[in-house]
């Protein structure tokens, strides 16, 4: 339960003075909904502005204030679309333009009447002949208000709000902080010179103590190791079973190729574990191609050799058909029963898949969410994989391990390569194999950068390639167009891409994106998967696990939009079989320097585990932080930089404080406590005995 303290930190954004309905939605937007979310919003930068008499004093780019009186509304010629200027002017005739656009001038005539001196706050930019400020932050009848605050935060917006607004709302929420007992190492606060936590909240905000951004990220990281060392400690607590398998099953199979030794390390470290009680919480970590499917299959028959039943839980339905089909081919020869079990599944086959797995029949089950379902009950399970472990957060993989009669051992599967630096705060409570070396005879995928303007070309390619009885892909980032964005204008479309294909080769395209009905994307899926249609048309819905053996050309248009793994993902659809395999990233025709740098890091190298430490010194952690795990928010407060200064000392710091106090009782044990439930990692708290 949590502490009173935090009550007031949790009650509703309505309760501060000035939010009623109206204003709860675009702070809801912005994930704004209580005090503690608004008081930890912290400012994106900071502005220095400075007060002068008249506008001969300022720059052209510099943030003044300055004392103006409106002479005249000048409203646009298509109400609409056009400005809304108010011209007025400083103390001795200067004539400044204060522009608005939208909504934004809606409120313009009544803050500034004409005649009458305002005192405003913006960025003095020049429009042609004339200065101008842009949607001034602030107008206001008093200078005082402003001339004491020089330094003045920026915050992220959403339509609706204004600085002023939001900086009122930070004010109000920072003065309903409750003084909290500290949480961090003593030692630790005074090596870095970290304020206490509110001390560090408000400095933040005022933008006075670089530091203390330092702490409140820290805070963050110490909570989110700690929340997940103690998933890890209540995993070992309980008690599981023990599986030795007699290597009666493996013996069996009879595949094509040699496994590598990355494979068989990986085997061999989820077999040690899997003869362990304490249930196995370990991550298969591979790169495009590195060959998952044989681990899991390989782990899933020792469960079955010690007389258990495993389980295989896919993201999707196109994933899990997949997997099915695959592991029934491996796995023929050893007689080990392997059934699909998804949402369509209905009436008599449905009920027939329930009572195999109740008495034991069924061997291994594969499927989406639907086998974890109340109605489906296992004789024994004894092993759960889940694959494209980053789909699944740290909640809804606590709430699989209550399938067993005790609690099952399990292994999760990722195909997107994850720095080490990252590694630690995503998958903090689980060992980790690493499948870092491509099986044999594996060919490389000719990578190839176009320019958009060479469309037509590719077209004409694509078709050549048609011809000769190869199949492909198309990836587009979009779906739709997008109406009324800039940014989203210019983006080739899925859709509109299908239409100009199918018109030039006619029913040998199909389309597949998200928002299509199950059955139909399926139906498409199915139809290219059996060479039914030689061009499928996507979007990043066919970025894992879809495997067309023929398909040996993927087109990415708009390479650029994309992320290096993503790119790298995509690419891995193709040299699936014997034949030589080509990936060919279209750009826009204006691409920044890093633009250009990161495709060229694709076109060179194979190698996902290098290409994912470069997306992150080249883009940022955004995307491989908490966003991969489902449901998850990504961290808040703590910046990649500051992850990977801050995060391994987090780290050992939360293993230092469960090794001596593992029960949370002592005083800092208490504190910490409070920490978990104030960034929300409560599941952590729910683990501990009385928790």
């Amino acid at each position: 339960m949590r502490p009173e303290i935090l009550n007031p930190l949790f009650a509703e954004s309505e309760s501060l003075d000035g939010v009623g309905p109206k204003l709860a939605k675009p702070l809801e937007k912005l994930g704004l909904a209580r005090i503690r979310d608004i008081a930890y919003h912290l400012p994106e930068r900071f502005v220095t502005r400075r007060a002068i008499a008249d506008l001969d004093e300022a720059g052209e780019g510099e943030q003044i204030i300055v004392a103006l009186t409106p002479t005249e509304h000048r409203a646009a010629r298509n109400p609409g679309r056009g400005p809304f200027r108010v011209l007025a002017q400083d103390a001795v005739g200067n004539i400044c333009a204060l522009t608005y656009f939208g909504r934004a001038s809606y409120g313009a005539k009544k803050q500034l009447p004409v005649g009458e001196r305002r005192w405003v706050a913006g960025k003095l930019e020049r429009y042609g002949d004339m200065l101008q400020i842009v949607h001034p932050e602030h107008v206001e009848e008093d200078s005082s208000a402003h001339l004491g605050r020089m330094v003045e935060p920026v915050y992220a917006l959403s339509e609706g709000l204004t600085q002023p607004k939001l900086a009122s709302l930070a004010k109000q929420s920072l003065a309903r902080l409750p003084e909290l007992a500290e949480w961090i190492e003593p030692g630790q606060l005074e090596r870095e010179g970290w304020p206490g936590w509110r001390d560090a909240l408000h400095l933040a905000h005022k933008g006075e103590n670089e530091s203390a951004r330092d702490r409140l990220a820290y805070d963050e990281l110490l909570a989110n190791s700690l929340a997940l060392l103690l998933v890890r400690a209540e995993g070992r607590r309980r008690r599981g079973q023990a599986l030795f398998g007699d290597g009666s099953l493996r013996a069996k199979l009879e595949l094509p190729f040699e496994l590598t030794g990355a494979q068989k390390r990986s085997i061999t470290e989820i077999e040690g574990d899997l003869a362990q009680e304490a249930p196995m919480l370990r991550l298969l970590q591979g790169d495009v191609g590195a060959g998952k499917t044989v681990v899991a299959l390989a782990a899933m028959l020792i469960a079955v050799e010690a007389g258990k039943q495993a389980a295989l839980l896919a993201p999707t339905e196109l994933l899990a058909r997949q997997h099915f089909e695959t592991l029934r081919a491996m796995a023929a020869p050893t007689g080990a029963e392997i059934a699909l079990l998804t949402g369509r599944a209905k009436g008599r086959e449905r009920e027939g898949l329930l009572m195999g797995l109740m008495d034991g029949s069924i061997d291994i089950l594969v499927g989406t969410h639907a086998i974890f379902q109340d109605s489906v009950a296992y004789r024994d399970l004894g092993l759960i994989v889940i694959d494209e472990q980053h789909r699944f957060g740290v909640q809804q993989r606590l709430s699989l391990a209550s399938k067993g009669r005790r609690a099952p051992h399990t292994l999760a599967m990722t195909a997107t390569p994850i720095p080490r630096s990252l590694t630690l705060a995503q998958y903090g409570e689980m060992d980790v194999s690493r499948l870092d070396e491509l099986p044999p005879g594996r060919q490389a995928i000719e990578t190839l950068v176009f320019p958009q303007s060479r469309l037509e070309e590719m077209v004409a390619a694509v078709g050549r390639h048609l011809a000769g009885g190869q199949q492909a892909f198309w990836v587009c980032p979009m779906v739709r167009e997008a109406s009324g964005s800039y940014e989203a204008a210019d983006l080739a479309a899925a859709e509109a891409r299908y239409a100009a294909l199918r018109e030039a080769f006619g029913e040998d395209v199909v389309l597949v994106h998200g928002q299509q009905a199950p059955e139909v994307k399926d139906a498409n899926m199915e139809r290219f998967a059996s060479g039914g249609a030689k061009l499928l048309v996507a979007t990043t819905v066919i970025e894992v696990g879809v495997d067309v053996p023929n398909a040996t050309l993927m087109v990415i248009e708009q390479a650029e939009r994309f992320g290096l793994a993503q790119l790298h993902q995509l690419r891995g659809r193709v040299g699936r079989g014997s034949g030589k395999s080509r990936c060919v990233l279209l750009r826009g025709d204006e691409l920044s320097e890093t633009g250009r740098k990161r495709l060229a890091f694709v076109k060179d190298s194979q190698d996902g585990f290098e290409l994912a430490e470069k997306d992150l010194e080249l883009r940022g952690g955004g995307e491989l932080l908490g966003t991969r795990q489902s449901g998850e928010a990504a961290f808040r407060l703590a910046d990649l930089d500051q992850v990977q200064r801050l995060l391994p000392v987090a780290h050992s710091d939360a293993r230092l404080l469960m090794d001596r106090d593992g029960g949370l009782t002592s005083d800092r044990g208490e504190a910490a406590r409070t920490m978990l439930y104030l960034f929300e990692r409560d599941w952590g708290v729910q683990l501990l005995r009385g928790g």
